[in-house]
C-alpha cells in the first residue's frame, strides 16, 4: 500500500504532472526543469525527490549535472501503471503545452553552461 500512496501523492501536484509529461520528450537537468516550471531550484529539487521516491523518475549524475528521466517502472507496479496511462493524458493542458513550447529554450541552457 505504501508504494501506491507514494505514487498518488507524487501525482497530486500539477507541477509534478507537468514534469512527467515533459520528461516524455527525454532526459532533462534540474536547471531545464527549473526554467520550464519557473520555480526556484530548491522547490524543483523537492518535487523531483518526491517523484523519484515514488518510482516515477530516475536520477543520474553526469559530472556536475543531475539528470532526470522517466522511470522504467520496475521498482513500483503502481508507478509503471500511472506512467503508462499518463502518456495518453494531458496533451491539451495549457501548462504542458507551454512547457513543450519552451523546451528548446530550456535545452539551450545546458548547452550554454557547458561552453
Amino acid at each position: 500500500m505504501k508504494q501506491l500512496i507514494q505514487a498518488m501523492k507524487a501525482l497530486s501536484d500539477p507541477n509534478r504532472l507537468a514534469v512527467l509529461k515533459i520528461l516524455e520528450q527525454g532526459e532533462l537537468c534540474v536547471c531545464e526543469i527549473q526554467y520550464l516550471l519557473e520555480l526556484a531550484q530548491p522547490t524543483v529539487s523537492k518535487h523531483m525527490k518526491m517523484l523519484e521516491e515514488a518510482g516515477l523518475v530516475n536520477r543520474r549524475r553526469q559530472g556536475t549535472w543531475i539528470l532526470y528521466s522517466l522511470a522504467n517502472g520496475k521498482e513500483s507496479v503502481y508507478a509503471e501503471a500511472m506512467l503508462a496511462h499518463l502518456k495518453g493524458w494531458l496533451q491539451d493542458d495549457p501548462l504542458v503545452q507551454q512547457m513543450e513550447k519552451e523546451l528548446p529554450n530550456a535545452s539551450a541552457l545546458r548547452s550554454n553552461k557547458n561552453n
